[in-house]
């Protein structure tokens, strides 16, 4: 039944003449990502393997999204679009954020899930008590533990800490020379349009041991460290003190490449600015979503453009080949014609390698669902519309200027790779010639661009 009970891994001796299989579909954000490796390898510790696609698996699982509207509704659609693919006797779990977010709400709406599990409920039983990495990839198909009573959904921000923490699991090594590796998990900040701390809960570091350990174990050339508030980690360990910097430090004498993704601008230090281009990957993620200094006040954020500016042009006279991303909301409440110009007169002078552009979405209970100024669906589309306008073409520029340059280029997979200014499945690529190996690192020229891509031999 949808949303009630567990569902359970064969019993010993019930076996057929396979071993039990599972897929998992994944949405929304990198950190997401990272909750799927980490699920992944509960099941693979469990005895599952991993099936090709959801119709050949008996257990499908859906890692959802929440953060905004049009992510809820990919994730509705992807469920439904699972449902219909997989077998019918094949079982369909949804968790994630939009389960954690809206469980008993999930649950009735979709009577096709067989479970909706939110976050730190086992999807078959608790892993092993201290699961060693050593133990993936998958242990093959041995009889597991009998399944213990079914564990509650419980909602909400106040709920006890989870019987199953994904941070803290093992992982499979990576079949990428790049992995997402979550440094921490919840946020403390209160901005005005986000839910996340409502359902991920307080900012929790992991230890930089225990970090450092899963970049170890993956066997990766690039490790790309993810949070909700990646630079306020370690705040929470004591003294309030960050400890970025040092983990940045550590991670990248064990791996050729560190990435941030992403970066509070409050939070972007002078040592932390130096620790990143240290690492030979000067790619800053700034999490900026506005310029207008008022309308980030109601957005319950810092700064200005006068003052990212700045801090750009100070990491460039630093690092001239430094990369820079943000990401922007259009259509906060209160967002005024003067507010939009003074963003595009931002971009222009900014010129950033890459921007995302996203049209604001009340989210329930955020500080932003009791704000007036509305902004009219049609005049933020319009918006929307100038932005990418005037940005597309920085971006193909910024990418011309690079042809005929000397790059290092991490291959991916035959045919494609990333310099230091391309994030991984965010960015544009490198085409790279066929016979490179992935996890390469080559030295080679820029010949081409192709739109957000470039050419390489």
């Amino acid at each position: 039944m949808a949303g009630g009970g567990r569902i359970k891994a064969p019993a010993p001796g019930a076996e057929s003449h396979h071993a039990e299989s599972y897929h998992i579909e994944t949405l929304g954000c990198p950190k997401n990502q990272v909750d799927s490796d980490k699920l992944e390898g509960t099941l693979a510790a469990a005895g599952l393997q991993r099936a090709d696609g959801a119709a050949a698996a008996d257990v499908v699982v859906v890692n959802t999204c929440a953060f905004i509207e049009e992510a809820r509704r990919e994730s509705v659609d992807a469920i439904l679009a699972v449902a219909e693919a997989k077998r019918p006797s094949a079982r369909l779990v949804v968790t994630g954020c939009l389960a954690e977010r809206y469980g008993d709400e999930l649950a009735q709406a979709l009577p096709e899930a067989d479970r909706v599990a939110g976050f730190g409920v086992p999807l078959i039983y608790p892993p092993p008590a201290d699961p060693a990495p050593s133990r993936f990839p998958n242990p093959g198909p041995a009889d597991p533990p009998p399944a213990p009573a079914p564990v509650a959904v419980e909602l909400g921000p106040k709920r006890p800490p989870p019987e199953m923490d994904l941070l803290n699991l093992p992982r499979p090594p990576s079949p990428r020379p790049w992995a997402y590796v979550k440094i921490a998990e919840g946020c403390d900040r209160a901005c005005g349009f986000c839910a996340i701390p409502s359902f991920r809960g307080p900012q929790r570091s992991r230890p930089a041991e225990a970090i450092l350990e899963e970049v170890a174990a993956l066997g990766i050339k690039e490790a790309v460290l993810v949070a909700q508030d990646l630079a306020s980690y370690g705040r929470d360990q004591g003294r309030g003190r960050r400890r970025i910097v040092p983990l940045v430090e550590a991670a990248a004498e064990m791996v050729d490449r560190v990435r941030l993704l992403y970066l509070y601008p409050s939070d972007l230090t002078g040592e932390l600015i130096d620790a990143v281009i240290a690492t030979g990957v000067a790619y800053f993620d700034l999490s900026l979503q506005h310029v207008s200094a008022p309308l980030l006040r109601r957005m319950r954020r810092w700064g200005s453009g006068p003052r990212f500016l700045e801090r750009i042009a100070a990491i460039r006279r630093a690092e001239p080949d430094a990369a820079f991303r943000s990401s922007f909301i259009v259509g906060y409440p209160g967002e005024t014609e003067a507010d939009h110009d003074e963003l595009l007169g931002f971009l222009e002078e900014a010129q950033l390698d890459w921007c995302g552009f996203f049209a604001y979405s009340e989210e329930a209970g955020t500080h932003a669902a009791g704000l007036d100024g509305k902004v009219a669906a049609g005049l933020r589309d319009d918006r929307l519309a100038e932005l990418a306008e005037l940005q597309d073409p920085i971006t193909a520029h910024r990418r011309d200027l690079l042809v005929g340059r000397r790059v290092e280029v991490l291959v991916d997979e035959p045919g494609s790779g990333r310099t230091h200014r391309e994030a991984p499945e965010i960015d544009g690529v490198v085409r790279v010639p066929e016979h490179l190996l992935a996890g390469t690192i080559a030295p080679l020229t820029v010949t081409a661009s192709a739109g957000i891509d470039l050419v390489a031999a």
